[in-house]
């Protein structure tokens, strides 16, 4: 009772003092207000959507079985999931945060996944797109490509290493599944296309219909997520106003000092915690630290995602019986790992591309690749936003057919 009365008097004065501190700094919310929509429909929006109306597609067809039936003698033994787990793997890492939440948890509503097995495969489906890795944060912030295929890498190694950890997650899982195809015996293709024209038998929708669902869906998934993005760009900037980042940022000094890393990375490790790309472009813009310093602090914060990206997976498993707790345990495990892979493969990988790119072994290497994520990021800002309205005024449209269709 006096724990529960206790966590009452904290959100509650904590939200007071937020809402304090909107009003007594309008011209920094507002600011950081825009800097979370900019992201939001010039990036996030446009790059999401696709991947979200087609997975839904997939599911409703009845591919995602297909391939989990084929995919199962692989995924089963190594991370102890279902063969559906390789899909929701690789379209969360094409596509990024929090597409491996929102197909993990659509599995689960489909009974493709136990509770167990989905807690176990949203702890390491969920991580950074290529397009962030190399082109917000190595083109962008650091101006060094090179640098993006040491963090890309340490990222996705460290999410493998997240998914074996896992695998000993929960013990032996009770609970049974009836439409496991995997277990029965025989040709494997057979076996999957069967799987595949079942699903698509037992979800009768039209296409018209199917395709309608998947972009209302994928857009109200979308729309939390940008009010998540812009709510942490908030209360990043108002945490930093009001001194607690940098008193917070005071203990980690000292553990950074053990760790014989620039104390100064502290602030934007803090401001990492709450939203990555805030705190990877405080981390490129430390003078003070060496270059290697900055790429295992940026590993940490991408691996470990940033609170704003776990409460839009919080409120993404809310949905389900799919508990959060595993996934954020997970998180600081990814960025352990990743933090730690940088550091291992650092002298191989970066600094050998480094000297072969100064020999002119790789001449266009840097610059090649520089131009192509640039031009990618420009895309998206200049296209981004029209490609956001036009999706929102197309969501309005069906969702104002299905209301007075029902009416009628």
């Amino acid at each position: 009772m006096l724990k529960s009365k206790l966590k009452t008097l904290v959100l509650s004065a904590s939200v007071t003092v937020f809402a304090a501190a909107l009003i007594l700094m309008p011209d920094e919310s507002l600011e950081a207000s825009i800097r979370g929509l900019d992201m939001w429909w010039e990036i996030v929006f446009p790059s999401l959507l696709p991947f979200f109306i087609v997975s839904e597609m997939l599911i409703g067809f009845g591919v995602v079985r297909f391939i989990g039936v084929v995919l199962e003698p692989m995924m089963r033994p190594l991370f102890r999931v279902p063969g559906t787990g390789g899909f929701v793997w690789a379209m969360g890492m094409a596509s990024g945060f929090p597409a491996g939440a929102k197909l993990t948890a659509r599995l689960r509503q489909e009974k493709q996944l136990t509770k167990i097995e989905a807690e176990r495969l949203v702890s390491f489906t969920n991580s950074s797109n290529p397009l962030f890795i190399f082109g917000a944060v190595s083109v962008g912030f650091f101006q060094n490509a090179t640098l993006g295929v040491v963090l890309a890498a340490a990222h996705y190694i460290g999410n493998f290493c997240v998914g074996l950890a896992m695998r000993f997650y929960g013990g032996k899982d009770h609970e049974v599944l009836d439409n496991r195809t995997a277990e029965k015996r025989g040709f494997i293709l057979r076996e999957a296309f069967s799987a595949l024209h079942e699903t698509r038998l037992k979800d009768n929708r039209p296409i018209g219909k199917l395709l309608g669902d998947a972009v209302t869906s994928s857009i109200q998934t979308l729309l939390m997520i940008g009010g998540f993005i812009i709510l942490f760009s908030v209360i990043n900037k108002m945490l930093y106003h009001l001194h607690i980042t940098t008193f917070v940022a005071a203990g980690f000094s000292a553990l950074f000092q053990l760790a014989h890393l620039a104390e100064q990375l502290s602030i934007p490790f803090i401001s990492g915690l709450f939203e990555i790309t805030l705190g990877s472009k405080l981390t490129s813009s430390t003078s003070e630290a060496t270059l290697l310093h900055q790429a295992i602090i940026t590993s940490f914060i991408l691996g470990f995602s940033g609170f704003s990206v776990q409460a839009q997976v919080a409120s993404i498993l809310a949905q389900t019986d799919i508990r959060f707790k595993p996934f954020f345990y997970a998180r600081f495990l990814h960025g352990a790992a990743a933090s730690i892979v940088t550091l291992i493969i650092w002298k191989p990988v970066y600094e050998r591309l480094s000297d072969e790119q100064l020999s002119n072994a790789v001449p266009v290497f840097s610059y090649g690749n520089e131009y192509m994520w640039n031009e990618i990021l420009y895309w998206l800002k200049s296209a981004g936003p029209p490609i956001t309205i036009f999706c929102l005024l197309l969501y309005i449209l069906i969702y104002s057919s299905r209301i007075f269709n029902k009416g009628h």
